[in-house]
C-alpha cells in the first residue's frame, strides 16, 4: 500500500494543502478511524438526514467542520483561547499607543506628565499582553511558534536586563532609555521581532493590509533608531503610523469569526498524535471508502 505524508507548506493562509479531497462520511454516522485516544477528539455529532428525533434539533447541534485530518468542532475552550488571544493583542496595542502618545503630545501636559511616570509599567503590560497571545496563538507549524516565542522571551529578558542594570542606574525608565540610547535596542528588539512575525503571520492569513504594512513599519523605525540614519521627523511619522495601524489591527481581531484564529483544528488535534497514530490515520485516510473519488 502506498503511503501518503501529507505536507505542511507556507502559502497565504498558512495552512497544509489538502493533497487529497477527504473523506466523506455517511448521513447520520460517524465513524472513528482509528481505535486510540484520536478518536474522543474526532467523535462528532453528525447531523442525521431525516432521521429519527434528532433531525429535529439541528439548530442545538454544534457546526462540524471537514479538516484535512478530520471532522471539528468549535468547543467552549477553544472560545475561550481565542478570546484571550485577541485581548492580549488589545493589551499590547493600548499599552503601545499610551506608551508612545508622549513623543506626540506637549511635554508640558498633564497627561503626558501621568504617562511618562508609568512608561514602565506600561510596557510590562503590554509585554505581557503580547506573551500570552503568543503563547495561545495557532500556527501549523509548531517550529515558527516556537521561534516566535523564543524571540519573545529573549526580548523580554532583555528588557528586564536593561532596565536593572542600565536604566536605573541613569535614574531613567526603560523606554527613555532606549530612546536616548539606541543601542539599546539590541536588548529589547528580539521582542518587537516577535511582534512583526505576529502581524506577518497575521496579513498573510487573513490579507489585513494594516497587518501588512506594520510587517515593514516596525522593523524600519526600530533600524533607523539603531543605525541613527533617520532624522527625528521620519521617526515621528513612522510611529504615528505604527499606533494608528496597531489599534485599527487589534480592532479588528474582535470582527472576525471565532473559527478564523482557530484555524483547522484537525491538524492540531493530528500534530499532537504519537508517530504510530498519525502512521495509522495516513494509511485509513488513503483507503477508498474515506477518499472522494476523482470525476
Amino acid at each position: 500500500m502506498n503511503s501518503v505524508t501529507p505536507s505542511i507548506s507556507l502559502s497565504l493562509s498558512i495552512s497544509p494543502p489538502i493533497t487529497k479531497p477527504w473523506t466523506q462520511f455517511l448521513p447520520g454516522k460517524c465513524k472513528p478511524l482509528t481505535s486510540s485516544p484520536f478518536n474522543s477528539n474526532f467523535d462528532c455529532k453528525c447531523r442525521a438526514l431525516g432521521e429519527g428525533p434528532h433531525s429535529q434539533s439541528q439548530t442545538t447541534q454544534p457546526t462540524v467542520y471537514q479538516g484535512v485530518y478530520g471532522p471539528w468542532t468549535i468547543e467552549d475552550s477553544d472560545i475561550r483561547e481565542v478570546i484571550l488571544y485577541r485581548s492580549g493583542l488589545v493589551t499590547a496595542a493600548v499599552s503601545f499607543v499610551l506608551a508612545s502618545s508622549t513623543a506626540l503630545l506637549p511635554n508640558d501636559s498633564v497627561m503626558s506628565n501621568l504617562i511618562e511616570k508609568n512608561l514602565d509599567l506600561l510596557y510590562a503590560f503590554g509585554s505581557c499582553g503580547l506573551g500570552l497571545s503568543l503563547y495561545l496563538i495557532h500556527i501549523y507549524v509548531t517550529e515558527i511558534k516556537r521561534a516566535l516565542q523564543a524571540l519573545w522571551l529573549l526580548g523580554a529578558l532583555g528588557s528586564l536586563a536593561t532596565y536593572s542594570t542600565l536604566a536605573q542606574s541613569a535614574d531613567k525608565s526603560l523606554v527613555k532609555y532606549v530612546i536616548e540610547n539606541p543601542t539599546a535596542v539590541w536588548f529589547v528588539g528580539p521582542l518587537f521581532a516577535a511582534l512583526t512575525g505576529l502581524v506577518f503571520k497575521e496579513g498573510l492569513c487573513y490579507g489585513k493590509l494594516e497587518a501588512g504594512i506594520l510587517t515593514f513599519v516596525i522593523p524600519s523605525l526600530l533600524l533607523g533608531h539603531l543605525t541613527g540614519v533617520m532624522d527625528d521627523g521620519v521617526k515621528i511619522t513612522l510611529l504615528s503610523t505604527w499606533l494608528a495601524l496597531f489599534v485599527v489591527f487589534a480592532g479588528r481581531k474582535f470582527t472576525q469569526p471565532i473559527k478564523d484564529d482557530i484555524g483547522d483544528k484537525s491538524v492540531f488535534i493530528f500534530n499532537d498524535l504519537p508517530e504510530e497514530e498519525k502512521a495509522n490515520l495516513i494509511e485509513k485516510l488513503e483507503q477508498p471508502q474515506y477518499t472522494k473519488k476523482e470525476p
